[in-house]
């Protein structure tokens, strides 16, 4: 396709969903306009592992109102188990606390919920296994580690290089269970259509196609005899990436009352134990360097949980066979299946957790050093990529680290934890970390360009939009890939109808639909030229990036943090973070802030307040609301910035784009972390970093 003027792509752009979203005219899943609805609400298991014995309806269905009440007893049966999540209302075995076990539909909401509180179930309760344990007597290593790494890597010899060098880290650091915890929870609403045998879901999901053909087989029914809508979703973070067993729920339902819209919100509380959660870790990074600071061997090994009914590796260690050069090198992952919920993806899953350890292990090494920890890491830069041996496409992390060190003032600092005080008496402190994220382009995705009567161009793809501000930038892609003003692109997302598209996640989304887009437009002008009549139509796709074969691609930053920490009480503030980034051509300024200063708000949460609180006696996440489960606020940092270089990146798609919804995360927690030790000079390992741990260490 001949290369068009560059004339919208790094235009800053007001967001087209903006006035629905701040008049609460878009629509959420919920908030479609149905016509006398049922509700539903569900019952989830409470007990941790264990057996149904009973189910007593008799006061549920008294109720006013109730539809139907489904159990595992009366519920329809699906076509496959092979997936364990899915297998909703099958089997009266329980395999985790909150499992749903029945569901109540209702003419309202509150009968809805009447009704399942009055549902008595009985069980035979099992012994349960709920605690992370790295001597834990069935910890396994999985085939392979989320989407599909080798599980282990070595490369070199390791033991020689932790004997022969002149400093040396051996640490272990701990990150809790974090839930996603989007503001609009999941929710569907499902409609059955008997006459035509059709199943209509509107959905909060990342992907409306990988709803689609999951639930389909499920009742047997053909990818075309299901319907998935979702114009507008309230935040995902990658929980609604995949299918959940709400969704099979909701269908269940719908089912069972044929000819109305269903609806089932799932409650807050709800979602720490049916939409995964980002596993905890424990990680032990080995670190050694020679004088001049140049690695000689890095290890890290990761302890993780799953489920037992369901397995997910999330892929810790990975970052770290790509950050830095080092003589020899080793990564390995474990898994303990344990009798808890199905953990699944988190924003930066791997990157976000494994980056805070091996970030933290590099500024210890600089401190053992006597060394700049931003020298520290420019010395360590890698010529190629040291897993595959594959030049960068682009790669400019170090330009992204003197960048930020000069915007951040890094020259005055001391490095060495001085304990000095500051505002009000408040120990001050700074902290570097570096970011990494791959490049992610998915095959498979389809778009579709028709010319319209009145000169617009109708640009369809079921990509769907999470907020991120989808419906401008691939509006922004598509105006310049037809090299024709942004208002003549009439863009038509969030659809089944529409042509399959991959999942909105792995910051994939617009480097993979904007490839799409890109092929069609290039297809309509080979076909009718630049000038097209009304009706002119023409499709393209996603297919594989050949470049692939012959470099390694990431985007890369750097994150740097201050912190104030009291003396008296261990309260930490931050007043400034700075986060620089290297993500190829940036789309749409405006929108592109606000996703790296997202994600850096959700790092900070991670180094300092979110944390899930598992209780062992009964298998139950209990600070499961916003009353106790703490996210930062916009009270919580005073100053946060974030900028990126200019990179033109030719070989990661038409674009040039690197995708940015999740490196924004990965760096923060660690520079947070690096920061709290320059201030105080004590070191917390375990996340998250709290004032009573700072206190107990001897503040």
């Amino acid at each position: 396709m001949a290369t068009v003027q560059q004339r919208e792509i790094g235009t800053d752009r007001e967001r087209r969903d903006g006035p629905a979203k701040v008049t609460g005219t878009a629509p959420y899943a919920a908030e479609h306009p149905f016509t006398a609805p049922a509700h539903a609400h569900p019952v989830q298991a409470t007990v941790a592992r264990g057996t149904i014995t009973a189910i007593d309806t008799e006061a549920a269905s008294a109720v006013p109102g109730v539809l139907a009440i489904l159990t595992h007893e009366n519920a329809e049966r699906l076509a496959s188990d092979e997936d364990k999540e899915f297998w909703v209302l099958q089997s009266p075995e329980v395999f985790f606390r909150g499992q749903f076990v029945a569901v109540v539909v209702a003419d309202s909401a509150e009968a809805a919920r009447e009704a399942a509180e009055s549902i008595e179930v009985s069980y035979d309760e099992h012994d349960h296994d709920v605690v992370l344990r790295t001597d834990h007597p069935d910890l396994y290593a999985p085939e392979q580690v989320n989407p599909a790494y080798p599980t282990d890597t070595e490369d070199g010899d390791v033991e020689a290089g932790l004997a022969s060098a002149a400093a040396t880290i051996d640490a272990t650091y701990t990150t809790p269970a974090y839930h996603n915890n989007p503001m609009e929870p999941h929710t569907t609403v499902a409609r059955w259509d008997a006459a035509t045998r059709h199943l209509t879901l509107h959905d909060s999901t990342q992907s409306v196609h990988g709803v689609r053909e999951l639930i389909a087989p499920l009742f047997g029914l053909e990818v075309e005899q299901v319907s998935v809508i979702a114009p507008h979703i309230g935040g995902g973070f990658g929980s609604k990436g995949t299918p959940h067993a709400h969704d099979v729920l909701a269908a269940l339902a719908a089912r069972a009352t044929p000819g109305r819209d269903v609806k089932l919100p799932l409650t807050r509380q709800m979602l720490f134990s049916t939409t995964g959660y980002r596993t905890p870790t424990v990680q032990r990074l080995r670190l050694a360097a020679d004088a001049e600071g140049h690695l000689r061997a890095l290890v890290h090994d990761v302890w993780e949980q799953t489920s037992r009914i369901k397995e997910f590796a999330e892929q810790t260690a990975v970052a770290s066979r790509v950050m830095y050069a080092s003589r020899a090198r080793r990564t390995t992952h474990r898994l303990a299946p344990l009798d808890v919920p199905i953990p699944s993806w988190m924003r930066a899953p791997g990157e976000n957790p494994g980056m805070y350890a091996g970030e933290c292990a590099i500024d210890e090494l600089a401190i053992a050093l006597g060394m700049d920890p931003v020298e520290l890491r420019v010395r360590n830069e890698p010529d190629v990529d040291p897993q595959t041996g594959k030049p960068y496409s682009s790669r400019n992390l170090v330009a992204c680290l003197r960048l930020g060190a000069e915007r951040f003032g890094w020259a005055d600092r001391e490095h060495a934890p001085s304990r000095k005080p500051g505002p009000g008496g408040r120990l001050v402190g700074t902290g570097v970390a570096a970011s990494t994220y791959p490049v992610h382009r998915l095959p498979g995705s389809e778009a579709a360009i028709d010319v319209m009567p009145d000169g617009r161009y109708r640009v369809r793809i079921g990509a769907v939009d999470l907020g991120t501000g989808t419906w401008t930038a691939l509006a922004q892609v598509a105006a310049e890939a037809l090299a024709v003003p942004l208002e003549q692109i009439d863009l038509r997302i969030g659809d089944t109808s529409l042509p399959h598209a991959s999942v909105a996640g792995g910051s994939s989304g617009i480097t993979t639909w904007g490839t799409a887009i890109y092929d069609a437009a290039g297809n309509l002008r080979d076909q009718y030229g630049h000038r097209p009549d009304a009706g002119a139509s023409a499709t393209g796709g996603t297919g594989d990036n050949e470049a692939a074969e012959h470099y390694a691609m990431h985007a890369f930053g750097a994150q740097f943090a201050a912190v104030e920490v009291d003396p008296d009480t261990g309260e930490i503030t931050v007043p400034r973070a700075l986060g620089v980034f290297a993500a190829g051509r940036i789309v749409n300024p405006r929108t592109a802030r606000s996703q790296f200063l997202g994600g850096m708000t959700m790092g900070l949460s991670t180094a300092l307040w979110e944390q899930s609180t598992m209780d062992p006696v009964t298998g139950h996440y209990v600070n499961h609301d916003f009353a106790e489960y703490h996210i930062a606020t916009c009270a919580d940092i005073r100053d946060l910035e974030a900028e990126w270089i200019e990179e033109n990146d030719p070989h990661v798609n038409p674009m040039g784009t690197k995708g940015i919804g999740e490196i924004g995360i990965v760096g923060t927690a660690a520079a947070v972390a690096n920061a709290v030790h320059n201030a105080t000079g004590i070191r917390i390992r375990d996340l998250p970093i709290t004032p009573d741990k700072l206190l107990r260490a001897g503040l």
